[in-house]
């Protein structure tokens, strides 16, 4: 007996795409931008295999809050890796009012000269994921709307922040 339209399992509706790391099942990609200390300032969602390079000028304009006008002694500064090394990636940062930090391709790792005062910035984003990750309902993608997926994700953004706050007011 066939099963009726309203009991087949969802297809997970649009922003989905094969994932190259997982045998191609479908999965959802977020690109979040962060602040200094981790703190979600803007987040996109897509398909898995849909380029990082491509979300970025997206994921510039879903920043929430103000940012103060850039000035010569305050620019405002873009740290990516390198998959942004390419004309796409460099033209979107130029274009949301940053200076890009892109590590070239091919350039060897160095450890950053604490010293002088420059710190690894990339694992920022990764620790601010593994947060989200935090929430069950953003490890695993259940919702068939996409925007569902991402109000989810807009609102334990929102909980890193009000947890952020209540921390340093009790300090």
């Amino acid at each position: 007996m066939p099963t009726a339209g309203w009991a087949r399992h969802g297809s997970g509706g649009k922003k989905i795409g094969k994932n190259p790391t997982d045998r191609g099942k479908p999965g959802t990609k977020i690109s979040l931008l962060v602040e200094e200390q981790g703190g979600p300032l803007g987040a996109v969602l897509d398909g898995a295999n849909v380029p990082d390079c491509k979300l970025l000028e997206a994921t510039i304009e879903a920043v929430v809050i103000e940012r103060p006008e850039p000035t010569a002694e305050q620019p405002q500064n873009l740290c990516l890796d390198k998959g942004y090394d390419n004309p796409t990636g460099r033209q979107a940062a130029t274009t949301g009012g940053h200076t890009p930090h892109i590590r070239r391709i091919g350039e060897e790792n160095r450890p950053c000269d604490r010293k002088k005062g420059h710190k690894p910035r990339r694992w920022v984003v990764e620790r601010t994921l593994g947060w989200l990750c935090k929430c069950r309902a953003l490890l695993v993608r259940y919702d068939k709307h996409w925007q569902n997926y991402l109000g989810l994700l807009q609102l334990a953004c929102g909980l890193l922040w009000f947890r952020r706050i209540h921390r340093l007011q009790a300090a």
